[in-house]
């Protein structure tokens, strides 16, 4: 009796988690849908006021503040809470920016002048080197910014790419947002057990292959970030053991008014030992630096709502 009881709750959840993920997915589906309808550039700014009001509400504000008083202990009170801010403003925006994402990359290589993205003139030079010069790349990036316009902006000026992405967790929301970035993303591949073989691939194909790599993850590499240890997902040093190709950062940030600068960091060298094989943990001690770099630039442009320090 006891074990029936036990196997129908069990059921009884899961029905209940069913129903409560298809809810979200619609509910998402909906949001996007909507958003859609508007003005971009109006709705980055309804969703990043709304987000300032009611962000700061949920319990990601604690673990952002705890985040920020330990990266930045030199800050005031005042100064962490005006960071806070300007992050929950920066994660309305993206929200709402990727409703447009077929829209929102705006750049003229004619007319510069007239574009809502700047390029800085060595960015276009080392972009112009990486499309043309028939070699394969890893391109790795951070949650700063808008951080889906690189992908966006790469295959929209013809480099040839592959993109590594994180599904959602809800079904429904999953078919929605993979449909949206499919439209100009290039290859989009899936994080997973097979995913490290398939970007491989791309790699020996010839392409691009782009990944965000600020966040925790659990079976990966020691690495120092704002001071503290934490560990940093070593994929990208794995495939240049087996694909020795150039590496380069890219990022896109939020400048006044709506407009965005995006940069290409020069090729960066991975770290080799004695013997002049890659070394994985020194590798991605140097990517990890140049992020730390980029954020202490712009903290109110990083997500400081997840946990990365464990």
């Amino acid at each position: 009796m006891k074990l029936a009881l036990y196997r129908a709750k069990l059921r009884a959840q899961r029905a209940a988690k069913t129903l409560l993920g298809n809810t979200a997915g619609s509910a998402a589906i909906g949001a996007l849908h909507l958003a859609r309808k508007f003005d971009p550039a109006k709705t980055a700014n309804f969703f990043g006021a709304l987000m300032r009001k009611f962000g700061p509400r949920l319990p990601e504000q604690r673990i952002g503040r705890a985040n920020l008083t330990a990266a930045f202990p030199d800050k005031s009170a005042a100064e962490i809470e005006a960071i806070l801010s300007g992050v929950w403003d920066n994660l309305g925006r993206a929200a709402a920016e990727f409703a447009h994402l077929d829209s929102v990359w705006d750049y003229d290589p004619a007319h510069p002048e007239r574009s809502r993205v700047e390029v800085t003139p060595r960015s276009l030079e080392l972009f112009e080197q990486l499309r043309d010069d028939g070699k394969p790349a890893l391109i790795f990036a951070s949650h700063l910014g808008n951080w889906e316009l690189p992908a966006v902006a790469a295959v929209a000026h013809g480099l040839d790419t592959a993109v590594l992405y994180r599904r959602p967790n809800i079904e429904a929301a999953d078919r929605i947002v993979e449909e949206i970035r499919s439209v100009k993303m290039g290859q989009l591949i899936a994080a997973g057990r097979t995913a490290p073989f398939k970007l491989a691939q791309a790699l020996q194909e010839g392409k691009h292959v782009g990944m965000l790599i600020d966040q925790h993850f659990s079976n990966g590499v020691d690495v120092t970030f704002f001071g503290r240890t934490c560990k940093a997902n070593p994929m990208l040093a794995r495939l240049l053991r087996q694909i020795d190709c150039p590496v380069h950062g890219a990022r896109v940030i939020r400048l006044p008014d709506g407009r965005f600068r995006a940069e290409l960091t020069e090729q960066i060298e991975p770290v080799r030992d004695a013997s002049g094989q890659i070394d994985i943990q020194g590798t991605m001690q140097t990517v990890t630096s140049v992020i730390e770099g980029w954020i202490r630039e712009a903290p109110e442009q990083w997500l400081w709502l997840h946990r990365r320090w464990r």
